[in-house]
């Protein structure tokens, strides 16, 4: 199944001794869970940094980053509209 995710994040938040430069431009690790369940703000996912396996392993408290929605899904049944547009099931094709 396929999904689009909109994600905000507080840029500042961000660690830059964990930026990584390559030829093309510099980088931050982040990672992106999608939960079950939709928070008290309707949110289908949080992101953070990541992590080394060291800091996993010892594990450390994830620098919270942000959250965001599921804002398209190819599954029919899970497809969320999004903002502003308006659900019709009567059109006639």
């Amino acid at each position: 199944m396929a999904q689009i995710l909109g994600v905000s994040i507080d840029v500042t938040k961000l660690t830059k001794s964990r930026f990584i430069t390559g030829k093309k431009g510099t980088y931050a690790n982040i990672q992106i869970a999608l939960n079950d369940e939709k928070d008290q703000f309707g949110n289908d996912c949080s992101v953070w940094e990541s992590q080394t396996k060291e800091e996993r392993d010892a594990k450390a408290p994830k620098n919270f980053l942000g959250n965001g929605k599921i804002i398209w899904s190819s599954e029919a049944n899970n497809a969320p509209v999004q903002s502003g547009l308006e659900v019709v099931d009567d059109l006639p094709f």
